[in-house]
């Protein structure tokens, strides 16, 4: 089980390395991350209550509130009646935002495409082999029940 360990810490070393390699082109949205988060949260995942918005940012819900209130400053999302429930609401990504987002994405992958020509054929290929394990790995990683509940205060996105 060590050697699984260690390669799990290689993992998340580089995991956290590539996400940080690829956001310098977020800058260039003119958009904060945390904004950008919750965008990508309903611009691939739909529109979202306020509370399950929060969640899925592991926020508590007055500071998702604010968040909301930043993307329909800038147009980049909306409030709408919750078909399901005539108290609730919905945000959902404004086709501005879905651009704005798209477009990041779009940056973000050219930014990998053009580091990925630095790799050989044969590295390629195996980073290539590596996503459906990857996948799962992220699919089991999700399927896992939440942690014991704690202080959201001391709490760190990235450890």
């Amino acid at each position: 089980m060590a050697g699984v360990a260690a390669e799990l810490d290689q993992l998340h070393q580089l995991a956290i390395a590539l996400l940080r390699g690829v956001r310098v082109e977020d800058e260039r949205a003119g958009v904060g991350p945390a904004l950008l988060s919750a965008l990508s949260v309903l611009t691939f995942g739909g529109p979202h209550a306020l509370g399950a918005l929060a969640h899925a940012e592991g926020v508590r819900p007055p500071t998702m509130s604010r968040l909301v209130d930043g993307l329909e400053r800038a147009g980049l999302a909306r409030r709408r009646a919750d078909p399901d429930d005539a108290r609730g609401l919905r945000i959902e990504a404004t086709p501005q935002g879905r651009a704005l987002l798209l477009a990041g994405r779009a940056r973000r992958l050219r930014r990998l495409a053009v580091a990925a020509r630095a790799l050989t054929p044969c590295a390629r290929a195996s980073v290539a082999a590596a996503i459906p394990a990857l996948g799962a790995l992220v699919q089991a990683l999700h399927a896992l029940p939440p942690p014991p509940a704690h202080n959201r205060r001391t709490r760190r996105r990235f450890d």
